[in-house]
């Protein structure tokens, strides 16, 4: 992307077969609609994230998670994430003292990702179409979008709890397209975890992936990503 070098960039980005680098360059002409994923993808909200399930367990009497327990059990929605570190048994307990927590704490420790900010403000420049598409809770990603300045660049901002479904339902793609006024012909989504890679795919249209978020290059080449990249940075020049 032109505006991008006077950033730290990784040259060699991770393509993952089997779509060679020359077919990227030919598919990704076309591309006029990006869906980002919020967590692992454009901002680090995982100390946020940990500190809050950490008081959750604490006040149900369990022991809490440590940040990597709690990297490796988000991407599926709260509830998923809560089954997975406390049990399914304490799901209901948990979710109105999580929730509580969250809604005064959330905007602590938020930050974005190295070469987000470059990376809306370039595609925004250029004409395209971009949302967020996360199964974190719709009304925190707009506040938190709000809080880092992303939302003027954002077409749609879709969550948790905003439509019936999440990723990697090909409803919710689907419901996000119809939002915005776009075709899966002309999309991509960026994302940093399987969820993302079989959401896109479940709604007609490629993922491309980084590996700053919960799942590594190895795991996102066995989801199917349609290519894999070690940051945004790498994404970005695959872009350019």
């Amino acid at each position: 992307m032109k505006g991008f070098g006077t950033h730290r960039h990784h040259p060699t980005s991770l393509v993952t077969p089997p779509v060679a680098k020359s077919n990227l360059t030919a598919r990704m002409s076309r591309f006029t609609t990006f869906f980002f994923d919020l967590d692992g993808t454009l901002i680090d909200h995982f100390a946020a994230i940990h500190r809050a399930h950490a008081h959750t367990m604490t006040q149900l009497g369990l022991r809490p998670p440590t940040l990597a327990q709690v990297r490796q059990a988000v991407g599926g929605g709260l509830e998923l994430a809560i089954s997975r570190l406390a049990g399914p048994d304490h799901v209901a307990a948990a979710l109105p003292i999580y929730r509580a927590y969250w809604d005064a704490t959330m905007l602590d420790d938020v930050t974005l990702l190295p070469g987000a900010l470059q990376v809306v403000t370039t595609l925004q420049a250029r004409g395209a179409k971009l949302a967020v598409l996360t199964n974190k809770l719709g009304t925190s990603s707009r506040l938190i979008c709000d809080h880092l300045g992303l939302t003027p660049f954002l077409h749609g901002i879709f969550g948790a709890m905003d439509t019936p479904w999440l990723k990697p339902a090909a409803e919710y793609a689907a419901y996000a397209l119809d939002q915005i006024g776009a075709a899966p012909a002309t999309a991509l989504m960026v994302g940093d975890s399987p969820y993302d890679v079989q959401g896109a795919h479940n709604g007609g249209f490629p993922c491309w992936v980084v590996t700053t978020g919960t799942h590594n290059a190895s795991e996102l080449r066995a989801a199917e990503a349609d290519a894999v990249f070690t940051d945004l940075f790498a994404l970005a020049a695959a872009l350019d």
